[in-house]
This record gives C-alpha cells, structure tokens and sequence, in this order.
C-alpha cells in the first residue's frame, strides 16, 4: 500500500488532486482482495484518509500563501523575452497577486490558469476605433475574455493607452463609445459583474498638480473627461492614471528634491489650501487628480496608479536615470504599499499600485530609459535587489506552475506516506 500511496503522491505533485481520487479509488479496491490487511485498514482508513487530505490541503495553503499587495505590468516589447510559461512560475515564486497587460495575449493568459493571479488585460489604441461598433466590441470579447476566464481571473479590461497623449481628434473621440461597447458586451454575455472596464491616461492630461488640492484637467480635455468621469461612476469602475515622478525630478532636478520623489527623509511640501504635509511626490501626485475629478463634480471614483517606476539606465540629459536611484524608488515604494498606506488627503484608502515593469524591453522605442525600467533583465536576473525573491527557470526545467511549491509539498507526502506505513505496521 506504501507504493500505492506514493505513487499516488507523486502524481498529485505533478498532476493535481484529480488524479489523487482516481489513485485513491483503485488502491482501495486492491486492497479489498488482501484479507490480510483488511481488518487494519477498516480501523484506520477513516482516520488516514481524513489525516492525508488534511495534510494536502494545509501543503497547498502554505505554499499559496497570501500575495503581495501591488500589481505589476508585464509588457512584452522585446524580442528575448522568457515563454509565458516560464514568467508564470516567476510570478508565483514572487508572490505577487495582480498582473496588467498591453493586450489579451492568449499565450499569456493560458499559462497563467488555475494560478489566482488577477489579470487586467488591454486593448490597444488602434482597435479603438473598430470597439466603436457594438457587435466588433462583443466578437472582441468573445474570442479574448470568454474563453479564458473560467481558468484565469480576468478582473478588467483598460481600452486604450494614454489614448489623450497622442493628440489625435479620432481617437480622442473614440474613447469613450468603444469603453461603452466593450461594456455592453460584458453585459451581454452575463460577465458585469467580473470584469469592469476603464482606460490608462498619462499623468500630463493634467494642467496643474501643485499644489494637489488645485489639481485640474486640461481645459482642452475636459470636454472628453468629463462625460467620461461619468461612465466610470456609473459602472464603478477605477480611474487609471501613470504616474512617473521620475519625470518632473528629470526636467527640473534643481528644483525637486531626489529625497522627496524616492520616498526617503525630507522636509516635504505643505499645501497651503489644506496645510497637507506630502513627504514625496506621488501622493502628491494622485491627490491632485482626485483633486481634479472633484472639480468636475464627482467624489465617487476611486484613483488608482496603473503605472509607476523608475529607470535603472538613460541618456546622458536624464537625470537620475541609475540602479541605485531604481532600487529605492522601487524598494520603498514596496514598503508603503505593504503597509497599506493612504495619502494624505485619502488616508484611509490605501494606495492601489502596478510597479512598472517587469522585465527591460528592447524594442520599446524612444530614449534609452524606455528600455530599462524592468524589475529583471529578460534571463530572470534582477537588475537590482528590492528584496523580492524570484526564480526564472531553465526551459527544460518548466513545469507549469509548480516553482518552490514542489519541495514542500514533496516533504509532506513523503511524511504522509511514512505515517501510514507506520499506522499498518502497528499491531
């Protein structure tokens, strides 16, 4: 029976409790011929097969332990990028619980089911104007949601990417019908309620952040936003914002303090509308937008940062652009999100963060910092040390999803298999 048992065990680490009960049964159906062992079984079997599962399962919720508390974006502009399956078993090594993409990349999305990860998956500027017409926006969400989503937990689709940056009348206008359609097909297809919709914006649809409590919007913008602030009240959903504080330090570094935008000791800046003390620069940053939503009238939606980092290489004019400035921006932002910090006009919200990126990508264009703001280099190599522990394995060594869990769970069935040897020794 030991046999049986660690056979059993062995497929349960590289298979999944499925085929356990499958084992499980036909065990005990050999064993219903050895009248030997029969009697003992009768008197132990309720008592081991309650102790094994129980074992199983506490194996499986120590190695899944809870998340980390930020988001990260996994952008794949790069010709050396690790498969799919292998960032899978890197993400899980790293615990972290929230993933966002570019796009709905179906290889992405297929190695990442049954993890737990949470994905927010986009859909790119120049489908936009297609999303506009109702039945493309649902044929769209048919063949990249639906398929996927009893396995992988789609939790938001963002249409568009600073879609307010590029100056584009078309595509400024397109907007918000195609956030209207994609919405409507969720509707449709009964999926409302498990994923929501929004967009990304850069941090300059802004035209003034200091201090927070005067934050407004373009005046230019605020045709677009505000019947856009709207659909995000009513369908409650999340207004998405990048926030680099990297870039004001980098045009101005004479002015800005490099202590008040990496999050260290400094005598910070008080707004003298609400005598607010910011001890750094993106909570300034993320109460002036809600700042400026509240000046179009709405308290109702909350602000979250799709996007933040720091550059850990850059041209000779960006300043500041080193692994060592990257390390603390990065690390101490990680602190404050782990203690679940809110900002100071938002206290009791904690700050909702995606860390940009994780790998380098080197097909990213524009100057050289765009290509180095990943937390690995694309062979699994952090690029500097914030404290996360993480593991990219070798090809060959890729098996979906199991990472650091299998020692462990290894451990526990090779002393479950041992205790039961030892309970049909006993007289």
């Amino acid at each position: 029976m030991c046999v049986c048992v660690c056979v059993c065990n062995v497929i349960t680490w590289l298979c999944g409790k499925p085929w356990t009960l499958r084992l499980e049964a036909w065990c005990w159906s050999w064993l219903a011929v050895m009248p030997n062992i029969r009697s003992v079984m009768a008197t132990t079997s309720s008592f081991f097969f309650t102790l094994l599962l129980l074992l199983l399962t506490v194996s499986d919720l120590f190695v899944q332990s809870r998340g980390l508390n930020f988001g990260i974006n996994y952008g794949q502009k790069a010709n050396n990028l690790p498969s799919p399956s292998r960032v899978a078993v890197l993400i899980k090594s790293l615990n972290v619980s929230r993933i966002k993409l570019y796009d709905a990349d179906p290889n992405v999305l297929s190695a990442f089911s049954n993890s737990d990860v949470e994905f927010i998956i986009g859909l790119e500027n120049e489908k936009l104007q297609s999303m506009t017409d109702p039945s493309k926006a649902q044929s769209w969400v048919q063949q990249n949601v639906q398929p996927y989503i009893s396995q992988t937990r789609i939790t938001c689709i963002t249409v568009g990417n600073e879609v307010f940056n590029y100056n584009d009348t078309q595509l400024t206008e397109n907007l918000l019908p195609a956030m209207q359609s994609v919405y409507n097909a969720l509707v449709n297809l009964g999926l409302a309620q498990q994923v929501t919709v929004t967009t990304a914006h850069s941090f300059n649809i802004l035209a003034n952040s200091f201090p927070p409590s005067s934050g407004a919007f373009r005046q230019d913008l605020i045709q677009y936003i505000q019947p856009l602030l709207s659909f995000h009240a009513q369908i409650k959903s999340p207004f998405l914002i990048n926030a680099y504080p990297f870039f004001a330090y980098k045009d101005n570094p004479n002015q800005i303090s490099l202590k008040y935008v990496l999050f260290q000791p400094n005598q910070g800046a008080t707004d003298p509308n609400t005598n607010l003390l910011y001890d750094n620069m993106l909570y300034a940053q993320i109460d002036a937008v809600y700042a400026a939503i509240k000046a179009l009238e709405h308290t109702d939606i909350e602000v979250r940062i799709s996007e933040t980092g720091w550059p850990s290489k850059g041209d000779p004019d960006e300043v500041g652009a080193t692994p060592q400035n990257a390390e603390i921006y990065n690390s101490n932002l990680l602190k404050r999100i782990e203690q679940k910090q809110g900002t100071p006009a938002n206290p009791s919200v904690p700050i909702d963060i995606f860390v940009f990126a994780l790998f380098n990508e080197n097909l990213k264009i524009g100057p050289v910092s765009e290509r180095n703001y990943g937390l690995y280099y694309p062979d699994g190599t952090p690029v500097y040390n914030i404290g996360l522990q993480g593991y990219l394995p070798v090809p060959e060594m890729v098996m979906e999803s199991k990472s650091n869990a299998l020692s462990i769970n290894f451990l526990i069935y090779i002393f479950t298999c041992l205790l039961f040897t030892w309970e049909l020794s006993r007289p």
